[in-house]
């Protein structure tokens, strides 16, 4: 009967000071792994069977009218989540020293920003990740385009981007998600999910709009860039405008010489005579 009576005495202090919030906020604390919504819903689900358990338990028992187990309602996921965004706010509003954040993988507490540093010395942790300028463009590429092959991210920016996707490859923030249906089958690259840990999203939906780096102006950009170019006028360079023949004056007109013909009537003109027998 002692697991009974743990549970009695567990549902009794459940009624009186319940605290969904305080509830949550234990539960982040007792695991540095992020814990999904439907996750917290199966541990109060799982609470709830247990106190039905224990009240089947002690029925027909002699000192059942002495003992009654008020089993609580189930917590929804509506109100679970409610109080974890309350959670997230309190915490950043009365600047405690921990934030509560939902990644990719769930909710999890971590230390807030300004404490950090310390946090790291005592864990004696490297110093965080800093990407380069190529790198951080490269990345930029990646997670607006993907999937993306190489070639165009090269045409993007200009230039070669093996060095720059090698290392976000090495730093587990890109990986090959699979083969273009294009000549040559060529990789395709993609974002992780310590991609969206690295930037503090939980999807890449939250990335911020960006007209640059949209698929469709993209294409477009690319699409003009095959094309033949397009004829430059001597106005697009700032000199005037050369008249068409039909728009001179009456009194003008082009004359159009034939310089090659004009040069082979000029070859084939006889020689002047020579002067040498003319009297003087």
């Amino acid at each position: 009967m002692l697991l009974t009576d743990d549970i009695i005495e567990s549902s009794c202090r459940h009624n009186m000071d319940f605290d969904l919030k305080k509830t949550l906020e234990a539960l982040l604390l007792s695991t540095a792994e992020p814990i999904l919504l439907k996750d917290v819903v199966k541990v109060f689900a799982r609470y709830h069977q247990e106190l039905s358990e224990a009240q089947e338990a002690i029925k027909g028992e002699e000192d059942e009218d002495d003992i009654a187990i008020e089993i609580p309602s189930l917590v929804t996921q509506a109100q679970i989540r409610e109080a974890l965004e309350q959670l997230t706010e309190e915490a950043q509003a009365q600047n405690r020293a921990y934030r509560v954040v939902e990644g990719p993988n769930g909710y999890q507490m971590v230390t807030a920003p300004q404490f950090a540093e310390f946090v790291r010395l005592l864990r004696g942790a490297p110093r965080p990740m800093k990407l380069s300028p190529a790198a951080l463009e490269t990345l930029s590429i990646v997670a607006y385009r993907q999937p993306v092959t190489r070639a165009e991210m090269e045409a993007i920016r200009g230039v070669s981007v093996d060095s720059a996707l090698h290392k976000l490859i090495e730093l587990e923030l890109v990986i090959v998600t699979g083969r273009a249906e294009l000549p040559g089958r060529p990789i395709q690259y993609g974002t992780t999910d310590k991609f969206l840990e690295f930037t503090g999203i939980k999807e890449l939906d939250e990335l911020p709009a960006s007209d640059v780096l949209s698929n469709h102006q993209i294409d477009e950009w690319m699409r003009r860039s095959e094309e033949e170019p397009e004829e430059i006028s001597d106005e697009d360079v700032g000199l005037s405008k050369e008249p068409k023949p039909d728009e001179l004056a009456l009194d003008e007109k082009f004359v159009e010489v034939d310089w090659q013909r004009e040069n082979v009537e000029s070859d084939a003109a006889p020689e002047p005579e020579s002067n040498e027998n003319t009297p003087l």
